[in-house]
């Protein structure tokens, strides 16, 4: 699983990942733990309700759509490391 580049373990959060398909922007929830999450966004793994608040983007091209487009203004966005 692609881990957030920028905070340090100790602050990053539930995140979604986000990435660019065929031109639109798709966002799949996850928990801090790195556990994919279903609709209800309960980690079956740690046991609790998550709630994402921020964005890792697969590569550049995704991180750049996202930081232009004002719903996004006051979220964290990172690029995933490799």
């Amino acid at each position: 699983m692609a881990e957030p580049q920028g905070p340090s373990s100790g602050e990053k959060g539930d995140y979604f990942l986000a990435e660019l398909e065929e031109g639109e922007l798709v966002m799949k929830p996850y928990c801090r733990c790195g556990n994919p999450l279903a609709e209800e966004y309960y980690c079956e793994k740690c046991e609790r309700q998550c709630r994402c608040t921020d964005v890792v983007c697969v590569d550049e091209r995704t991180f750049r759509f996202v930081q232009d487009h004002p719903p996004f203004k006051n979220i964290r966005v990172f690029v995933a490391s490799k």
